[in-house]
């Protein structure tokens, strides 16, 4: 970590870091989401159904919630700056693919290996916690998480006009192009421009790649049981392109993927066993513990904020639209505001969460996501329009404040395991999303935004029994010697 002064406007030290971690995570988002808003144009361009569309969308999300876990762990052994420019160069491939298909199969293919981009996120979570003390830590991470994350809202800005300016029926092509072109620029702006620690400073590497480290078998159990809902996750999106859901999958397909699902997740059982062999033989010494607890309400919590905040984006422009009888148009700038909050909201729960302390900060803001849902659960069209917005953005203050806030903590539990800790917590995140959605195709807008209160009244009790990160995490260099990381 450096001592140099945070100064947004520096683009040296470890600011040089931070202002480049966002942008490519930035174009991580972009790439991402660069097919939702020019979906008129694809769809007549490819002859598409609204099924079909539907399904790429599933599929474009498909990878993330396995993928933020398994770059989260090559990130803590092969370091960000290899893992994050690798990411954007392999991901500009399927990008490429998609661009060009020529018919629905191949643009399902790229859309799937796609997701895997989604998890770029997870990558700098660890880089920004290497360049910044505990006492700017969730500043740097609200930054990087909110002006990276607005990169979906770029891409919605400017892709359709790019499209427009190269004109014909492929303009959508060369804009979807344009944005791999920036991801292999930026994979090596950022292989060449940044290092994975300050000078003189150790990155700490966890002891096996095979699965996350525990301190206690209590621990051990409780990870695999906060596993479970990943597995689950998948196999709801398998559901939903059965037979039983938009049909893309075979029923023996389908079958056949949930058992490969069902022996991941034994394999991935055994995995953690073979890591976390040595608690089940003497106990691990006291100050190289950790609480995984506190690993599970951050998972918690982001299912209910991120999760929510990618749900809500999702179906936000129609319920404005079908509420107050607004054109789509109209509808999708106005719930574009939710999106918007992320640049100034989710640094500022960071911020908040530097100053006041994390869990304090947390328990705020999870009452206010509780109470902003509840609200919203309650527009219906006797509401002034100006007043639903401005519900809206409160609400959205909080979610996304509440997202800055979690990665505030996340990077303070375990130094050597905080990319698997973040990509564990991101990949929550998209559980909630899966859920949530599914929850929403069988009920109305209102008990949508009742069940998404609920789970965050959920998490705040949760959070009553997460500890408040303090003292030192302790360390082993790779010569035997302790060293102790101050976070509090």
């Amino acid at each position: 970590m450096t001592a140099d002064k945070f100064n947004i406007f520096s683009f040296t030290g470890k600011m040089k870091i931070l202002h480049l971690s966002w942008m490519v995570f930035f174009v991580t988002f972009v790439v991402w989401f660069n097919m939702a808003p020019l979906k008129q144009v694809i769809m007549g361009d490819m002859g598409l159904s609204l099924e079909e569309w539907k399904t790429l969308l599933i599929l474009n999300v498909a990878l993330t919630i396995p993928a933020r876990v398994i770059i989260g762990a090559l990130t803590d052994k092969y370091g960000p700056r290899l893992v994050y420019s690798s990411l954007l160069a392999i991901c500009s491939v399927p990008c490429f693919l998609f661009a060009f298909a020529s018919d629905f199969t191949q643009m399902a293919i790229a859309r799937f290996a796609l997701g895997f981009i989604g998890a770029g996120f997870v990558i700098g979570i660890r880089m920004v916690s290497e360049w910044f003390p505990p006492k700017e830590l969730g500043t740097a991470e609200g930054i990087y998480g909110g002006w990276g994350n607005f990169g979906s809202a770029a891409a919605a800005f400017t892709l359709p006009t790019l499209a427009v300016v190269f004109g014909g029926d492929d303009g959508w092509r060369y804009a979807v192009a344009i944005t791999g072109v920036l991801c292999v620029i930026f994979s090596v702006i950022y292989y060449t421009n940044v290092t994975d620690t300050p000078k003189g400073s150790t990155y700490f590497r966890p002891k096996n790649l095979g699965g996350m480290e525990v301190t206690s078998k209590g621990d051990f159990y409780f990870l695999l049981f906060m596993k479970t809902p990943m597995y689950l996750a998948l196999a709801l999106l398998n559901w939903k392109l059965s037979p039983n859901g938009v049909g893309m999958l075979s029923a023996d397909v389908c079958t056949f993927i949930y058992v490969a699902l069902f022996a991941i997740y034994c394999f991935d059982a055994y995995s953690n066993f073979k890591v976390n062999r040595e608690i089940f033989v003497k106990p691990v010494a006291e100050q190289h513990r950790y609480q995984f607890k506190q690993v599970a309400v951050l998972n918690i919590l982001y299912f209910a904020t991120f999760g929510s905040e990618l749900a809500v984006v999702s179906m936000l422009p129609a319920f404005f639209a079908e509420t107050f009888e607004l054109s789509m148009a109209t509808a999708g700038l106005l719930a574009g505001m939710y999106a918007f909050m992320n640049l100034m909201s989710r640094p500022g729960g960071g911020i908040i969460s530097d100053r006041f302390g994390r869990k304090k900060t947390l328990l705020i803001l999870t009452a206010g996501l509780a109470g902003g849902y509840f609200t919203l659960s309650h527009i219906d069209a006797n509401w002034p329009v100006w007043l639903a917005v401005l519900a809206v953005m409160a609400c959205s203050f909080f979610v996304q404040s509440g997202e800055g806030a979690v990665f505030a903590v996340v990077p303070l539990i375990k130094r050597r395991l905080t990319g698997q800790i973040a990509g564990m917590t991101g990949a929550y995140g998209n559980v909630g999303a899966v859920t949530y959605l599914t929850i929403y195709s069988f009920v109305d807008a209102s008990t949508f935004f009742l069940v998404i209160s609920g789970t965050a009244a959920f998490g705040f009790i949760a959070l009553l029994f997460m500890k408040e990160p303090s003292g030192a995490i302790t360390e082993v260099n790779e010569d035997g010697t302790v060293e102790l990381i101050h976070v509090g």
